[in-house]
């Protein structure tokens, strides 16, 4: 604790043998939140610039993707900074900040998955109804949930997680909910349950409700067309591959925090990194690649800016 402001500091101790590779690792993680930004933003530019593309699924797709350029934002600033200061600190009421900022952003992600799981089902499984139960003012309200109630599921935690510290090191390189709350003096079973309560909210009935609807998805698709089973498919691939992934990485997160010192050093910050480097850097990269109607549009402007530099 920093007496003269009565300001509390954590030190952020997670770092592997940072002074002899700090600039290794500073050169790294910016190349990969430069990465993130422009694969991100050319996708979410396809987006906004084009017309056609203003239906639910792509401004869902959208909104996955400014979600994961928001959860960043929260990460890679003071990562980087870290690395060039000598000292890794931050205070204490800033790391339950990006702890919010972060958590929220994850529970975001889940919730924006099930809604563009919804938009499928509809769109692929009642055709005939799509206009009708995804209107545009219904997407606005989708999204509208989609952020204001896991801020303030996430916002109760950090509530609990707030109180006096005895202890100021975090075997981490960025702020944990959990960790942040063991360092406190008091008892942190209530925080400790209801991480766990949250956990399952948001969690499980995420996976129930996509795999059902793609059981109906795929069931519809078996008895139609092969063309339209081709369609289908095309558009929900990326979708379940993403879903995948994330539900992959949030889950080695969960292993992490909860297991922490149980497991090597080394490996415990790869698992807590990988989320915050894998999904933000494929979602904008599969959806580019895998969507048709995407893919076009990036290949248009691609050979329009190589027309230019020949023209030139």
């Amino acid at each position: 604790m920093d007496y003269s402001t009565n300001v509390t500091y954590l030190f952020l101790e997670g770092h592997v043998e940072l002074e002899k590779y700090r600039y290794v690792y500073f050169v790294i993680t910016l190349t990969v939140y430069i990465l993130i930004i422009c694969c991100n933003v050319v996708v979410l530019s396809i987006i906004y610039t084009n017309k056609c593309l203003h239906e639910p699924m792509y401004i869902f797709i959208a909104a996955l993707l400014c979600n994961g350029l928001f959860g960043t934002a929260a990460l890679y600033p003071k990562l980087l900074s870290d690395f060039l200061s000598e000292k890794q600190i931050i205070s204490h009421g800033a790391c339950l900040f990006q702890a919010f900022w972060l958590y929220t952003c994850a529970a975001s992600e889940f919730t924006l998955l099930s809604a563009m799981a919804y938009d499928r089902y509809v769109s692929i499984c009642k055709p005939l109804q799509y206009a009708t139960l995804v209107k545009m003012s219904t997407v606005k309200k989708i999204l509208f949930f989609c952020w204001f109630v896991p801020s303030c599921e996430i916002g109760i935690s950090i509530i609990l997680t707030y109180r006096q510290l005895c202890e100021f090191k975090l075997k981490r390189i960025y702020c944990n909910n959990y960790s942040i709350a063991k360092l406190s003096c008091g008892d942190i079973t209530a925080m400790s349950t209801y991480g766990l309560i949250l956990l399952s909210i948001v969690v499980f009935p995420t996976v129930i409700f996509i795999i059902y609807s793609y059981v109906k998805i795929i069931d519809v698709c078996l008895k139609s067309s092969k063309d339209f089973r081709r369609k289908a498919l095309q558009t929900c691939f990326p979708h379940l591959l993403i879903f995948i992934s994330f539900a992959v990485t949030v889950c080695f997160e969960v292993i992490n925090s909860r297991l922490e010192g149980n497991m090597p050093h080394i490996f415990a910050m790869i698992m807590s990194a990988e989320n915050f480097v894998v999904p933000p850097l494929i979602n904008p990269v599969i959806y580019g690649l895998k969507l048709q109607e995407i893919w076009n549009r990036i290949k248009k402007m691609i050979w329009k800016r190589n027309m230019h530099v020949f023209a030139d």
